[in-house]
């Protein structure tokens, strides 16, 4: 299959000045079409620092990002519009913005210089919304929502946007636990069914480890990034060590188990 992001020996972080702080280093590491991949790592380990500087949101300290082969800093921003979505973790509310205004904002790289919608983005508009069954809430306005019908009118924003690949930054961190379900599958589903390549960010270990095609485990502390299917980081040993914790521990088939010890 088609690589469609590929990352090259990427050292990432953030730029004060004359100086900067490295979070990261010798990251190499690729996504194919249609796969859907979680990034998963403690807390300060730098998952939501490598989303963005995937996403040219703030720059590459070193190394080179790659979209369907390209440099990402050859493409331009409106190019870059039409080769990835973002789908980022702050709640967002537009007074007065209904859930059909919101998806076909997805649309604005494909308007012409008057920005009317054509025939051909109605159609897509309404095929996004369909995809994630928000079709029902057309007009309801993003201030009347729960946070898990507003998540799913963002990734059908993202899927409106008609990219072959999506990022998202911890998509289910405000969600009950159905929710954080349905919208992992919802995920999964769309990345296998319409043929788009997902990336997320997340803290959903057990769920990550059920259905995504591979994992890219951030390490703590400069340690880089391990990746593989779900089964070979678990049958390795990869994901224990990663998570060894005294009172829990992961079993090879990805659950969580509470220690005997700890329960009482």
């Amino acid at each position: 299959m088609a690589e469609v992001l590929t990352c090259r020996d990427l050292s990432i972080g953030y730029v004060h000045g004359n100086s900067s702080r490295l979070v990261q280093k010798g990251l190499t590491v690729s996504i194919e079409s249609s796969e859907f991949v979680s990034l998963l790592g403690p807390n300060g380990c730098g998952k939501s620092t490598l989303l963005r500087s995937l996403c040219g949101l703030q720059p590459l300290l070193d190394g080179e990002v790659l979209i369907e082969g390209k440099p990402l800093q050859h493409y331009s921003l409106a190019q870059r519009a039409r080769r990835f979505a973002i789908v980022l973790s702050d709640n967002i509310s537009i007074d007065g913005c209904t859930v059909r205004e919101m998806v076909a904002m997805g649309r604005y790289p494909y308007l012409g210089r008057f920005g009317n919608l054509t025939d051909s983005d109605e159609k897509a508009i309404d095929e996004a919304m369909r995809a994630v069954s928000v079709q029902a809430m057309a007009d309801r306005h993003l201030s009347h929502l729960s946070d898990g019908e507003r998540q799913r009118v963002m990734i059908a924003k993202a899927l409106a946007q008609d990219t072959p690949l999506i990022f998202l930054d911890e998509p289910t961190s405000h969600l009950d636990l159905t929710n954080r379900v349905e919208v992992m599958l919802l995920l999964r589903n769309l990345a296998h069914d319409l043929h788009r390549s997902i990336l997320l960010s997340t803290h959903e270990l057990e769920l990550s480890l059920r259905l995504s095609d591979r994992i890219w485990l951030m390490q703590p502390s400069l340690g880089g990034l391990q990746y593989g299917t779900p089964q070979e980081l678990l049958s390795g040993g990869v994901i224990q060590r990663m998570f060894n914790h005294p009172d829990f521990s992961i079993t090879v088939d990805g659950s969580v188990r509470v220690n005997k010890e700890t329960e009482r």
